[in-house]
Formats: structure tokens, C-alpha cells, sequence
């Protein structure tokens, strides 16, 4: 499941966010290609089955296949692509060369996405076209779906199973993924949004661990930082490519 999306040079890997795919990217891949021989990846349960049992293991070994075919990469993550990428870091060193994440932090231990799951079976499926979903959305985050969705007779649809997303979602609420973080040796770059979804102090705790990492905190932003504030977030993620030049 990985797409070449041309470029030059040394391996970029972009790794989705939940109920995301490697489309979400597209905004992104025209300035990444200038940095690198850029592919994209739809992770198991979008756009494709799920894993039989949807552990964040059973997520990173499918991602490690794949990585695998490209060899040492730097890792480029959204929430749940950055949970991921970093897990491949800490298991594969020899596979990430260096490795941005967004917006995810290693502790959600308590939360629930019970009542997340819950909103997300009152969506008005199918949306009756582009406009619709915007509308219910909001023009960034309408875009971010209409990405992934996929178009059917009768409208737009979720590209995959809730049930499946919320088995993800869950998951985060019961583990916390500190030991996979402390034994990342790769350079990192941490990209906060001010109103995201990671827990306060946590991204500061992350870059306060690991010396090779920096960390931005973008004001203003929620949780698409890459969408929301596409310049800032491009000149962070290039003053990284270019340290590790």
C-alpha cells in the first residue's frame, strides 16, 4: 500500500493520521519532492481490511513490511501516523533516518473515544456531495474527509469500518508508549498544535527526554497543524530536512 510520488534523493515517508490516507498528503507532497523520493501509505483499515486483532503492534509490523521495501527513510507523521512512525523508529533504527511527529503524545491512559465513536455513528452517511461534507465539516477538515471518503452511488461514505476506528482509538486510552519514545535515537521534530488533542506538557516532556529532538508549538492550530497552518508547518518540517542534509 505504499505510492511512489516521485521525487529524488533519499527516502520520505508519509504516515496518515486516523480515518485519514495517503491522500491527506496531497497538499504536502509537491514541497516534499524538492527534499526527497517521497511515498505515501494507507495504513490497514483505511481503504483496506484491518488487522484481525487492531493493536498498535499489528499496525507498526504491516508499516515495517512496507519500510522495509525502501530501506533507512525519514518518517513524516499526522496523530496516529506519528504513534506509529515513532514505534517503528524505536523497533527498526535502521529504517528511520529521521522522523517528524504531529501532534500525538505517548500517554492517553484514561481516555475513552466512547463518546468520539458515538458521534461519529450520528454522521449524516451518505453526505450528499463535496458540499455537504464541507458544510458539516468545516473547509479544512471537510477537506481532510473528502480525501479519504469514498464516493458511491447515493454520496460520499467513511472509508472504513467505526468500529475499527474506534478499536484504534481505544487502545490509546489503556497503554502509554513512553519506552517506545525513550529508545528513539533518530533526529526528531515535534509539532504541536496549541489546540490539539495531545495532553498538556506532553510534547514538551517528549523534547525534554530526547536531545535530538525540537520542538514547535504552533499557535492558533488544532490538530490538522499541516492543513491549518500550512506555511508555518512547511517551514518547520524544511529547517528540519535541511539539518539533515
Amino acid at each position: 500500500m505504499l505510492y511512489d510520488e516521485g521525487g529524488t534523493g533519499r527516502s520520505i515517508l508519509l504516515l496518515h493520521g486516523l480515518m485519514g490516507s495517503a491522500c491527506t498528503w496531497r497538499r504536502q507532497v509537491p514541497w516534499l519532492r524538492q527534499h526527497g523520493h517521497v511515498h505515501s501509505y494507507d495504513a490497514p483499515g483505511h481503504r483496506r481490511p484491518p488487522p484481525a486483532d487492531p493493536t498498535t503492534e499489528a499496525f507498526v509490523a504491516d508499516l515495517e513490511r512496507h519500510a522495509e521495501r525502501l530501506g533507512p527513510s525519514i518518517v513524516v507523521g499526522h496523530s496516529m501516523g506519528s504513534l506509529h512512525g515513532l514505534c517503528l523508529a524505536s523497533k527498526r533504527p535502521d529504517l528511520v533516518s529521521g522522523l517528524v511527529v504531529e501532534d500525538i503524545a505517548p500517554d492517553f491512559r484514561g481516555r475513552t473515544a466512547d463518546d468520539w465513536a458515538a458521534m461519529i455513528r450520528q454522521w449524516p452517511q451518505p453526505f450528499a456531495d463535496e458540499d455537504a461534507v464541507r458544510e458539516f465539516f468545516g473547509d479544512v477538515a471537510g477537506q481532510y474527509f473528502l480525501d479519504s471518503f469514498e464516493r458511491r452511488d447515493g454520496g460520499w461514505y467513511l472509508h472504513g469500518d467505526i468500529s475499527t476506528f474506534e478499536a484504534i482509538s481505544q487502545e490509546w486510552g489503556t497503554r502509554a508508549f513512553w519506552d517506545e519514545w525513550d529508545s528513539v535515537r533518530c533526529p526528531s521534530l515535534l509539532i504541536e498544535g496549541e489546540f490539539g488533542i495531545t495532553p498538556p506538557g506532553q510534547m514538551a516532556e517528549m523534547h525534554a527526554r530526547n536531545p535530538m529532538s525540537t520542538h514547535v508549538r504552533v499557535s492558533g492550530a488544532a490538530h490538522l497543524v499541516h492543513d491549518e497552518q500550512p506555511q508555518v508547518y512547511r517551514r518547520a518540517v524544511e529547517e528540519f530536512l535541511g539539518r539533515l542534509q
